[in-house]
């Protein structure tokens, strides 16, 4: 069971940009979170395709299961 923590901003050209993060601390402290997001998009260190992040969207926490059947 692999759990992650997708941060959603959008751009300055009206995209949608991710971050994900790996095994996110739970329970999450949604405002944590958006003081992190917010200063994320301060620090205007992350360039997308879509241009630099300008907003916090919303973040989730996204649980993956995956069952692998090895094939003979």
């Amino acid at each position: 069971m692999a759990k992650t923590l997708e941060l959603q901003f959008g751009t300055e050209f009206g995209k949608t940009a991710r971050i994900v993060v790996d095994n996110p601390k739970e329970p999450i402290d949604e405002a944590a979170v958006k003081q992190a997001m917010e200063q994320i998009i301060a620090a205007n260190v992350f360039y997308t395709a879509s241009g630099n992040l300008a907003v916090v969207k919303g973040a989730r926490v996204v649980d993956r299961n995956v069952t692998e059947y090895e094939m003979i």
